[in-house]
């Protein structure tokens, strides 16, 4: 089942573990907050992670040290 990502920017603490663990999923801005960036994402959470990608995303997340990632199996938004 695929997944869907977003990333709490205001929670986020710029420590590039998601970006380590997922580098085709995650990317730091120039500030070094991360953010989704699979398929042209743009952390808006309406692309659907494919399932290859799913253990990287589950090692994305649970490396994150404050827990900024946020997964849904629909769409956050429109």
């Amino acid at each position: 089942m695929s997944q869907f990502a977003s990333v709490n920017q205001e929670a986020c603490i710029a420590c590039g573990a998601c970006n380590s663990a997922a580098p085709d999923i995650f990317d730091l801005d120039y500030n070094g907050i991360a953010g989704v960036i699979y398929e042209g994402d743009r952390n808006r959470g309406i692309t659907a992670i494919e399932p290859e990608l799913q253990e990287d995303l589950q090692e994305a997340f649970t490396s994150c040290p404050t827990h900024c990632i946020r997964l849904a199996v629909v769409p956050f938004a429109s």
